[in-house]
């Protein structure tokens, strides 16, 4: 079994621990490991990843569900688990293109989130990020990490708003690489957030390369909010399934399109 296969296998074993504590309102790591066929060892691993996620709260023999886990701050954790095996195959493909020495921009939202996982061996390397799970997935690690103020948005566990647009503006990055609600050939990236655009648009002024990772269920979908423009896009990591009028639409405007 591949690495990548291993990581998909791993995350949906997770999203089903937290389905399951979301269900009951707590769960216990020997039920837990008889419903899943895994040890109490694996277990235990996997919900000491979920609390430093900040979406469970450990106890003594069990779990509870945190405050990220209501429903209000839920969407982050679903998004996570929404094409899982694209997710680890479009990180793993940025985690490619970054060389030690670099500093690196990381928005917020779960395949960024999967990229910050992937980078987290990395000794020598700088990533700056408005996203508080994203900081706390680097927080062990070698990679210093350069967390942006800014008010708290709580679905996405992000910092937006003046504070954090007035950070990037101080600073400077190799690669900002982009989540996005909805991508469109004609639009440009979209998003349903309208607080957050201004943030993101600056991220893309300040980095030298503006990358763009998601799944192809995210082309030809076109949210409220137009953030920036393909024309400011120098890549875009997808998987093989985007529509082949988009692939062709990209490619014209120069876009180097990598496939997963």
């Amino acid at each position: 079994m591949s690495n990548a296969q291993k990581s998909v296998l791993n995350e949906e074993r997770r999203q089903a621990i937290l389905d399951s504590i979301q269900r009951n309102g707590r769960a216990f790591v020997r039920e837990l490991a008889a419903s899943s066929g895994t040890s109490e060892v694996t277990i235990r691993r996997d919900l000491a990843l979920l609390q430093k996620r900040g979406l469970v709260l450990r106890t003594h023999g069990g779990v509870l569900p945190a405050r990220a886990m209501l429903q209000t701050d839920f969407n982050l954790a679903e998004r996570a688990l929404n094409h899982p095996k694209e997710k680890v195959a479009i990180a793993q493909a940025a985690a490619a293109m970054v060389k030690n020495g670099q500093s690196i921009i990381l928005g917020s939202g779960s395949t960024t989130a999967a990229i910050a996982r992937e980078l987290a061996g990395f000794k020598n390397l700088t990533v700056i990020t408005n996203s508080i799970s994203i900081a706390a997935e680097l927080a062990s690690g070698d990679v210093d990490v350069l967390l942006t103020g800014g008010m708290l948005r709580k679905t996405s566990r992000s910092l937006i708003g003046p504070l954090a647009e007035l950070a990037f503006s101080q600073l400077g990055a190799d690669i900002f690489f982009m989540g996005t609600d909805g991508i469109d050939s004609r639009r440009g990236l979209c998003t349903q957030n309208l607080l957050g655009a201004p943030l993101v648009r600056r991220m893309a002024e300040v980095a030298a390369r503006t990358v763009v990772v998601c799944d192809s269920s995210k082309f030809a979908t076109s949210s409220l909010y137009a953030v920036i423009p393909i024309s400011k896009v120098q890549g875009v990591i997808t998987d093989s399934r985007i529509p082949q009028d988009e692939l062709t639409a990209l490619r014209a405007a120069g876009v180097e399109v990598t496939l997963v």
